[in-house]
């Protein structure tokens, strides 16, 4: 029994394949590949590939063996390995880190945003010698450049007095109304105390944003006295109409809370560049997060009028109706051939000047070169199209556009003055008290939207208390 084979306890060995005494060297670069980059997803980088590898790790193996196991790890504090560079501060803020990408989002300039306080005096209609009871009202600001704040004209209508605060400032300052632009609800603000300016750097505007860019909007609405920041994303460009100004512009949509108190803020872009001013929102039971901000085209144009002009004109306008031609019956009957396209004139604003040269049933082809659709728009960007009123918009009174329009089948063209609207009935009467004459007893004002407003507002509520009682 003694030559017999003694069992083994235990386990099992593997692959009983001889084991050779003689060492074959490896590849260098394959054990340096084998320690270093197996099951290290952390130092994983892009290496430029005609920039030729480093081999300084090929002597750190003897003989060129390869080593069984898990692979070496790196040290801690490796100096392969990048180091974490400290947070940047932007604007006085710790800034997020740098991406792998290479694209960061920059904290916006929270320090230009200021909180806007207005106490207003409305005129009476009713009794225009005479005053509304005063009130007071918050919004929100920011400073641009030339030492200059923008905020909205609803902010500061009918205003008394009109002061500023910075951010982390317990002090008020006197500023001064230099412009309203009450058509895009835009005003131009500044402050004579030289103290207001210091630490306060102006912010920087950007470009117009597409479809599903991320916007900040940074202001004072109500619920608390610092300041605010709500985020979300460009869901909409079209032709906007703003409410105070009763006139239809280029405007954002976005579904980033705004709230009273954010008018006049700030929306900000990943760049820290001001792509618009806060001014509206829908607010209806079926709806919900839909606010509107003012683009840069508009904000750039009110300032340019200001700045060339020395006080704003305002925007110019056609004073027309027009109508769509989509049909194609309505197309023949006008003598339109299949390749052309317009808008048909309905009606024209006796007090425009536009009416000395078109009239209506007119078919406007095109406005300055670029041709208008069947329905009313012209090609905006990559994709999209908008209402051909944009182009109107972007000139200023007293610049001149070519008009082509189709009469009696015939093309005409026409070079005409654009200035602003002067409508029979103002819709606005731009912070100025109320014209009145008084004769034998008879006092006669002039007639506007505003006063026809509160005529008929205190008309309602006047029958409506009666008839409840």
């Amino acid at each position: 029994m003694g030559s017999s084979k003694h069992k083994r306890r235990g386990r099992k060995p593997k692959n009983p394949t001889p084991i050779t005494t003689t060492a074959q060297p490896l590849d260098p670069m394959a054990a340096n590949t084998t320690d270093d980059d197996i099951f290290s997803v952390s130092n994983v980088e892009i290496i430029n590939p005609t920039t030729p590898t480093s081999t300084t790790n090929n002597h750190h193996h003897h003989g060129g063996e390869r080593r069984r196991g898990r692979p070496k790890k790196r040290p801690k504090y490796s100096p392969e390995k990048p180091q974490k560079p400290p947070p940047s501060l932007i604007n006085g803020e710790v800034g997020l880190p740098q991406p792998v990408g290479g694209v960061a989002r920059v904290v916006p300039a929270m320090d230009a945003v200021v909180k806007v306080f207005c106490v207003h005096t409305e005129p009476n209609f009713s009794l225009p010698w005479q005053r509304k009871r005063q009130y007071s009202s918050s919004s929100s600001g920011f400073v641009i450049g030339g030492r200059r704040i923008l905020t909205n004209a609803h902010s500061v209508e009918h205003y008394t007095q009109v002061k500023l605060k910075k951010r982390g400032s317990d002090t008020k300052y006197l500023a001064t109304v230099l412009a309203i632009g009450t058509e895009c609800d835009i005003a131009l603000l500044t402050v004579n105390d030289d103290e207001f300016w210091k630490g306060v750097s102006p912010v920087e505007f950007g470009e117009l944003p597409a479809l599903q860019d991320a916007v900040t909007v940074v202001g004072y609405p109500i619920g608390g006295d610092t300041i605010s920041v709500t985020s979300g994303v460009v869901s909409r460009i079209e032709i906007l109409s703003y409410v105070h100004g009763s006139t239809e512009l280029l405007g954002l949509q976005i579904d980033a809370a705004i709230n009273s108190g954010n008018s006049g803020g700030p929306a900000f872009n990943d760049k820290g560049h001001c792509v618009g001013i806060a001014f509206q929102s829908l607010k209806h039971e079926d709806v919900e997060n839909i606010g509107y901000v003012i683009p840069t085209p508009v904000i750039t144009h009110f300032i340019q009028d200001y700045e060339k002009k020395g006080a704003y004109t305002g925007f110019p306008f056609l004073g027309i109706e027009w109508q769509k031609m989509e049909n194609p019956d309505l197309r023949m009957a006008m003598g339109m051939k299949p390749d052309q396209k317009g808008v048909r004139i309905r009606r024209i604003d006796p007090t425009a000047p536009e009416s000395e040269v078109l009239k209506p049933s007119d078919i406007i082809l095109s406005f300055d070169g670029v041709d208008i659709a069947n329905d009313g728009t012209v090609p905006f960007r990559h994709g999209e199209r908008i209402g051909f009123s944009y182009l109107i918009s972007q000139k200023y009174t007293g610049d001149s556009a070519k008009i082509k329009v189709l009469r009696d089948s015939n093309i005409l063209n026409f070079d005409i003055k654009l200035s602003t609207h002067r409508r029979l009935i103002p819709p606005h009467v731009k912070g100025r008290p109320p014209s009145y004459y008084i004769i034998a007893g008879f006092v006669f004002s002039t007639v506007s939207v505003p006063y026809l407003r509160s005529e008929v507002c205190k008309f309602i509520s006047t029958f409506l208390v009666r008839g409840v009682g």
